[in-house]
């Protein structure tokens, strides 16, 4: 699903004479626990699919007008945002009376992986950490984005919410996804763009926490709510022999 649009705002920064880099021990992380959509994924393509693709949609399945439309599947989001349902799309197929994955395949050319991605997820790899993708995408939504950026093959583990019956905003989800993928809390870096989920992951006891300050590549700076944020994974990549 889409996050919300935030105005620019001041960005957490290391203290002075340090980098992101330099404040992440690599030697006391043995897991890379990553969010899908906005972290690794650009966001624009959410953002434009659930905003303007499906508003478009709906208006003109309704006989509506698209301002009409919008405004009533915004407020509609609005109500469910952060739990299941706001994530699946079998949900709002039933809800919309639309055929919401398929609407998905109609503009999935927006799909496109963040910069640097690729070297990081490879540089985790070479140190013998574990690499898990932590994602509250629906099955569809993930089975679409991971055949098209071809991002599958980079993890050790792919968890979806949806499969374990909870959103990762539920603090109940880490004990979950404990049983399903152990790990060490202080010693797993975990990275989402939803500051939501990473204060659910906090209170969980997660040592090392990111966010990430522009999910949408053409939207604005999110303010990282008191997390330390990185614009793109050049800033964290791990150096070779750090494993």
């Amino acid at each position: 699903m889409y996050r919300n649009r935030s105005q620019p705002a001041a960005l957490p920064r290391a203290p002075r004479g340090d980098t992101l880099a330099s404040m992440i021990d690599w030697s006391g992380i043995d897991a890379v626990f990553l969010d899908m959509d906005g972290t690794l994924l650009d966001l624009h393509f959410d953002n434009h699919f659930w905003r303007e693709h499906v508003p478009r949609r709906y208006a003109r399945s309704k006989g509506i007008g698209l301002e009409a439309a919008t405004a009533e599947l915004l407020a509609r989001y609005r109500d469910l945002e952060g739990t299941l349902e706001w994530y699946c799309l079998d949900h709002w197929s039933r809800e919309l009376g639309l055929d919401i994955a398929l609407l998905k395949e109609e503009v999935d050319h927006l799909i496109r992986v963040h910069p640097h991605v690729m070297e990081f997820l490879e540089a985790v790899r070479a140190g013998g950490r574990r690499t898990a993708l932590v994602t509250n995408a629906h099955q569809k939504a993930l089975r679409l984005k991971l055949e098209r950026t071809r991002l599958g093959g980079h993890f050790d583990a792919v968890v979806c919410a949806h499969d374990l019956g909870l959103p990762k905003e539920d603090p109940a989800f880490w004990d979950r996804l404990q049983r399903l993928e152990p790990f060490d809390r202080t010693r797993t870096l975990f990275v989402d763009d939803s500051p939501a989920v990473l204060r659910s992951a906090r209170r969980y006891g997660f040592r090392w926490l990111l966010a990430v300050s522009r999910p949408d590549s053409r939207g604005p700076a999110k303010a990282a709510a008191g997390f330390p944020a990185i614009r793109d994974f050049s800033e964290i990549m791990p150096a070779a022999g750090t494993g």
